[in-house]
């Protein structure tokens, strides 16, 4: 009954949801901080939220820095050189 209690008027799911995406991006108070800890200690499912935020995030980070990265091989050098070459009659 305690924790429904607390769970209700200290902070209830949809504002603890939110806070979690404000803390991912770094936007979160002291005092926000802490409400989203004591709510994750009682609330299970918003625990079950937080783990797969993270597990998206985690994967939505790895591809933006591999999206980053350009690769480009000897062979497309070597084609890219071969075609300025011929434009210039070279």
């Amino acid at each position: 009954m305690l924790k429904k209690l607390i769970h209700i008027i200290f902070l209830p799911c949809s504002e603890a949801t939110l806070l979690m995406e404000k803390r991912n991006a770094d936007d979160i108070s002291p005092k926000e901080n802490w409400k989203l800890n004591l709510h994750l200690k009682i609330c299970k499912w918003c625990r079950a939220y937080k783990e797969k935020l993270e597990i998206l995030d985690d994967i939505l980070k790895r591809k933006l820095s591999q999206e980053k990265e350009i690769k480009i091989n000897d062979s497309e050098i070597q084609g890219f050189k071969e075609k300025v070459f011929k434009n210039l009659d070279i």
